[in-house]
């Protein structure tokens, strides 16, 4: 029998949400962002569950040759553009559209000898990352344009903080970055600039094309506002079984280095679930997991296979009692928030040897 622990990946909350977001884009281009393994949910379904995308964006010809391989015919973009001369008939194979961001890819482009080779250009507008700054973007069309076999697409940008939460008095707000676009954002631009928190918060941002990202997990990208608030479902429900229970008197201890010790008698359950599933050894005490219809708190240091919780005001719970870490009943961003941490970090660092199960609930 497998250890008792499973990572469900619910195919008909990610419709939804993309349907959601399709919704919100109102007719734009939808790129579908599975970068990370889908954020941790597995590129071959996000490969089914969007077929409705306009497109696909990743950062890894890998994934681009998986997505080719699973019989996605539609677009794929490179966010971070191609590494090397040697990506560049690879591109062209897989008919994958690339990112532009600096001088030396396009120096490569031109000594390639490219037949068809489709470029979105890169503008820094104050995330300060990657790309060009806006007024050197006339002279980059120039360029790219001038090699043959090369077609510009658009423009792309990234908002650093299109969260509500962000306070406007900070440098890099979206309003400001929509500044220092210009008329590269103005009207019709052929232009891709909203990720997730600005479809979902901002529609004064224009292009003709969007990027969605983590709001087509159910993971809501500001975590002062709920998925259920925005209608989307969380796709990913971490999950293990109680595979023994623990009753201590006051005074004893539990775990690596006996931080937590019982104030009571405590009946203590343990989880087959540790940081070696992607479940953070830096969760403190008292950290939220759901069982049997209640929340219940983790007792001590998170080891590499195992987590203990008090489960003494739980008296449904038992040997066997199945476990949330986080997703349809504990969102994930309230779990990441008590280790100082996003909801992205922890659905994308899901352990690889926890085992998928596919569910489809309509």
């Amino acid at each position: 029998m497998p250890r008792p622990i499973f990572a469900e990946i619910d195919l008909h909350a990610l419709r939804h949400n993309l349907n959601v977001m399709r919704s919100k884009a109102e007719g734009r281009t939808l790129w579908a962002v599975v970068k990370a393994n889908a954020y941790g949910h597995g590129l071959e379904n996000a490969v089914t569950a969007f077929a409705d995308a306009d497109g696909l964006a990743t950062i890894d010809l890998c994934d681009a040759e998986l997505a080719r391989r699973c019989r996605w015919q539609k677009r794929i973009l490179l966010l971070e553009g191609f590494f090397d001369a040697s990506d560049i008939e690879r591109l062209e194979s897989l008919k994958v559209e690339t990112v532009i961001h600096s001088f030396w890819q396009i120096d490569l482009l031109r000594k390639a000898g490219v037949k068809d080779v489709r470029c979105h250009i890169k503008v820094n507008s104050g995330m300060n990352r990657l790309g060009f700054l806006p007024v050197e973007v006339n002279a980059v069309y120039d360029e790219l344009t001038s090699i043959p076999g090369v077609r510009v697409m658009d423009v792309v940008t990234h908002f650093a903080n299109a969260e509500p939460t962000y306070f406007g008095d900070r440098p890099a707000t979206v309003e400001k970055q929509l500044a220092r676009m210009g008329r590269l954002a103005r009207g019709g631009a052929a232009a891709c600039m909203a990720n997730s928190a600005a479809i979902l918060f901002h529609p004064e941002v224009g292009g003709e094309a969007v990027r969605a990202g983590v709001a087509l997990y159910g993971v809501s990208p500001d975590s002062h506002i709920s998925s259920e608030e925005l209608g989307i479902i969380p796709a990913m429900t971490l999950a293990a079984k109680i595979i023994a229970i623990q009753e201590i008197p006051a005074g004893e201890a539990v775990g690596y280095g006996s931080r937590w010790i019982a104030k009571r008698h405590s009946r203590i359950a343990v989880v087959a679930c540790g940081y070696a599933d992607g479940y953070p050894r830096s969760m403190p005490d008292g950290s939220p997991v759901w069982v049997e219809g209640q929340i219940a708190p983790l007792t001590g240091s998170v080891s590499m296979d195992m987590l203990e919780i008090d489960i003494t005001d739980i008296p449904a719970a038992q040997l066997g009692s199945r476990v949330e870490l986080w997703g349809r009943h504990l969102p994930v961003n309230r779990v990441a928030a008590c280790c100082g941490t996003i909801g992205y970090e922890l659905i994308c660092a899901l352990a690889r040897r926890v085992p998928i199960v596919l569910r489809e609930d309509a």
